[in-house]
């Protein structure tokens, strides 16, 4: 009886040794694996500088592009996207996996693209990749100077619209904000800015429809622009002198107190037990 016991257990015990080395259920192991990544195009994440070569045509371009334990970056270059007129267009395009994580490339490094121009580059700026514009007014060469969010040559300190719009970029103001009022001495300014926030309502009367936020800012007057100071919804002087003795009363004394449904507020985030 014993034996015919164990004859009819090893055949089982041999199946399920077998089913366990097919991989669960006889289902064949999934090839995703073993797939290799895909190398894609792309470009770099940003351009950081452009120096012009010795013979006044070749730009070298730095950029930053992906990196990792294994190659991550294939046929690097640079070309000439447009006819030179009076700027000189380049776009910079690289294969890599980047884009599948599981390639390792998840770090950055420093890589250099080169593109010889048809004639010198002169006195044009250069345009990288749609939207880094860099030139050589001011720059020392061989280096080009990158250009700002004001462009290559920011409006100089001051009271006019040019350099408002420097002072709503300074505080990270919101798209479409608009100014209200400013007050301005050349070395001071307060600006006073709101935004809508309600929906699109096509014309509706309906309050939402036009609802908004406002804030209010003072600056100082520096070299490279306004430079923001203190903020406050709080009318008169007393809480900017308070902070910048300096700031003259003829700005502040007739400012009125921000309504608390127009300034933003920040409470501290609570925890829930």
């Amino acid at each position: 009886m014993i034996a015919l016991l164990c004859a009819a257990v090893v055949p089982l015990l041999g199946a399920c040794g077998t089913e366990a080395a097919g991989g669960g259920g006889g289902r064949a192991p999934s090839s995703a694996a073993t797939e290799p990544i895909p190398w894609t195009t792309a470009q770099p994440s940003a351009v950081t500088g452009v120096r012009l070569g010795d013979d006044h045509r070749t730009l070298f371009l730095e950029t930053r592009v992906p990196s990792g334990p294994h190659p991550c970056v294939r046929d690097l270059k640079a070309v000439l996207t447009d006819p030179m007129t009076d700027l000189a267009r380049v776009q910079i395009t690289f294969t890599s996996p980047s884009g599948d994580r599981s390639s390792g490339c998840t770090e950055e490094r420093t890589a250099t693209a080169e593109v010889r121009l048809p004639e010198p580059l002169g006195d044009r700026d250069v345009i990288v990749d749609n939207y880094t514009r860099f030139t050589a007014d001011g720059a020392e060469p061989p280096a080009l100077r990158l250009c700002g969010e004001l462009g290559c040559t920011p409006p100089a300190t001051g009271c006019t619209t040019a350099s408002y719009e420097q002072a709503l970029m300074a505080v990270n103001a919101p798209d479409h904000t608009y100014r209200n009022s400013e007050k301005c001495d050349g070395k001071w300014l307060v600006l006073d800015f709101s935004w809508r926030t309600g929906p699109a309502c096509g014309g509706s009367p309906d309050p939402a429809c036009s609802s908004r936020l406002g804030d209010r800012w003072f600056f100082r007057a520096k070299e490279s622009g306004w430079d923001p100071i203190f903020r406050t919804s709080a009318g008169g002087c007393q809480d900017i002198q308070r902070r910048e003795p300096a700031f003259p009363t003829s700005l502040c004394a007739s400012l009125a107190p921000l309504s608390p449904s127009l300034h933003p507020s920040h409470p501290p985030a609570t925890t829930t037990p």
